[in-house]
């Protein structure tokens, strides 16, 4: 149904729009009496062979929302009805931003793919923090955290320490996202002994609390061989739980978009089935090359319940879909969950 009437009459009108029409119809309908029992039964898969212990974390299941459809933590209760194991918002930055000029959310129909420059809009932290005192503890919580866009580059670690020490009563784990290709300073955010002063700014105020939360880096699918060995070598070092393999990519190669489609667009990262194989092979070489020594969570071109165990066979121990929940459906949650129980 949803493929077959729902997704084309969506795509008939602005993506963008479309996004928060929907996120507002959802936000209604949920709050139906019983609404939210149909979701969970149409949707939910429930079983003790799904759950993932990892980084001290008790997942129900491997299957997550990625960062960037949940931004400001306005949906995640009603999101955790169709089967998410957990679910990642933000990025969060101090102060709330409008990110990017419109027009910045494009579908690149015939490769099943997505192009955004959003700029990390959001509401900024203290309204997100709001939102999340609403938590119903359905499901995990990850926060995604980066820094406000006109800032110096002297304050950029102040701007991940600020989210950081806001979100922390009120997330499960935090994702440091230095990787998003519509952000300044896209390459300082990037460069080794820059993540070194970061991670440890972090975690150092991880420390001084009481419990303290997991932190994993997010990383871009296009690093070379020696920028992932870089990254196996970070992790080693700074002791980080773990690693998201792979944030959008700017790679434009062997699209089915025309040039002129292309060049219309300009710039943004790239998601969905075009960066599928790069993702996966990220993950792999991760895990080949580290001897598996951290958690690897593998995003990046999921939109079959296939695609999502070639990522855990390729070492990935939790996965987590965006651009395929826009074209499959949410449905492919739970198409996933029953392979994976099969597998």
């Amino acid at each position: 149904m949803y493929k077959a009437i729902i997704r084309p009459l969506l795509f008939q009108f602005d993506p963008e729009k479309v996004h928060y029409f929907t996120f507002s119809l959802i936000k209604k309908v949920s709050k139906i009496p019983g609404f939210s029992v149909l979701v969970r039964t149409m949707f939910g898969v429930n079983n003790p062979n799904l759950e993932r212990k990892l980084f001290g974390l008790n997942f129900k299941n491997p299957v997550g929302l990625a960062a960037g459809f949940d931004k400001n933590a306005v949906l995640f209760n009603e999101l955790a009805d169709f089967g998410f194991g957990f679910i990642e918002i933000g990025t969060v930055t101090p102060l709330g931003q409008e990110g990017n000029p419109k027009k910045r959310l494009f579908r690149l129909k015939d490769d099943q793919g997505i192009i955004n420059r959003m700029g990390f809009n959001n509401l900024g932290v203290e309204e997100i923090v709001k939102n999340l005192k609403s938590n119903k503890g359905k499901l995990i919580i990850g926060g995604n955290i980066g820094k406000n866009t006109a800032i110096p580059t002297a304050q950029y670690t102040e701007d991940y320490c600020q989210v950081f020490k806001e979100l922390h009563p009120y997330v499960d784990y935090f994702v440091l996202n230095v990787s998003c290709p519509n952000v300044g300073s896209h390459a300082k955010l990037q460069d080794k002994d820059y993540l070194l002063e970061l991670i440890a700014a972090v975690q150092k105020l991880n420390n001084a609390e009481s419990v303290q939360r997991p932190i994993l880096l997010k990383i871009a699918p296009d690093l070379n061989n020696q920028q992932l060995d870089e990254i196996i070598e970070l992790v080693a070092e700074t002791k980080i739980d773990g690693v998201i393999a792979s944030n959008t990519s700017t790679n434009r190669e062997g699209l089915k978009a025309s040039e002129a489609q292309l060049e219309s667009i300009g710039n943004g990262g790239l998601s969905g089935k075009p960066i599928k194989e790069r993702s996966t092979e990220t993950i792999k070489y991760l895990a080949d090359n580290s001897n598996k020594s951290f958690p690897i969570i593998g995003v990046g071109g999921i939109h079959s319940a296939e695609d999502a165990l070639e990522k855990l066979a390729a070492g990935a121990d939790l996965v987590q879909i965006y651009t395929g929940f826009i074209y499959e459906g949410p449905g492919l949650i739970k198409k996933i969950n029953k392979a994976i129980l099969k597998n």
